[in-house]
């Protein structure tokens, strides 16, 4: 069994790593290196240097940096893939039919948990502008994803309506709280980049989970590594 998911992580979370790297790479680094211009003093929001190309247009090819970061994508999304399917494996064992079809809905649940329900009040920020404590951001960050994970398991799983009350509680919660704001918001970086960027992050961040989905669900299917007698 331990085989059988490390394998089918590994194969999941390098293929939608990869693909989620040259997506990052295409739509999401040049939106970034426009936005770092700002924040060194290289541009200035209204100033007389303010007529640039556009956020594709910025920016160069470093192989080096570049190649680390697909190779780090890689590894994220195989870890991402390793709970993704450790959870496929227990729904499996309760009856639940894991397939590359219904492991979309996996990869849209997963996406929720981890990118859309944090970042609905904590959105994905540029180099430059005001934050809060990246401790507290941090804390308010994971007890937001573990509360979404649990919500989508009793969305998914749940036979009642007690249960998508809690759902509802859960997904709620964090927001109602409130995540950790900076008393004053400033920043170089022009709200137009801003915006274009948590736009862009999330929605490579959505397309990525959907794979990852759709990957796990067929390399599980596939029963890879199942031989392994643990």
């Amino acid at each position: 069994m331990f085989t059988r998911l490390l394998t089918s992580a590994l194969f999941a979370g390098a293929a939608s790593g990869l693909i989620a790297a040259l997506l990052q790479l295409w739509f999401v680094q040049p939106v970034l290196l426009h936005a770092e211009l700002y924040e060194t003093g290289a541009l200035l929001h209204f100033g007389a240097n303010a007529n640039v190309p556009a956020a594709q247009d910025v920016g160069g090819i470093d192989p080096v940096r570049d190649g680390l970061s697909i190779v780090f994508t890689m590894l994220v999304y195989s870890g991402y893939a390793m709970v993704l399917l450790a959870a496929m494996a227990v729904a499996e064992e309760r009856g639940a039919i894991i397939s590359p079809r219904n492991g979309l809905i996996w990869g849209i649940a997963g996406f929720v948990a981890v990118h859309l329900a944090p970042g609905f009040t904590l959105a994905p920020e540029v180099p430059g502008v005001a934050a809060a404590d990246v401790t507290l951001r941090q804390i308010w960050w994971f007890a937001t994803v573990i509360m979404a994970a649990i919500a989508m398991g009793l969305i998914g799983f749940g036979k009642s309506w007690i249960a998508w009350a809690g759902a509802a509680v859960l997904l709620l919660a964090p927001h109602v709280y409130g995540a950790p704001e900076p008393e004053v918001f400033t920043g170089p970086v022009p709200t137009e980049i801003g915006a274009l960027f948590a736009a862009r992050a999330l929605g490579v961040g959505m397309a990525a989970w959907v794979l990852l989905g759709s990957f796990a669900g067929f390399f599980w299917s596939r029963r890879i590594g199942a031989s392994d007698p643990a």
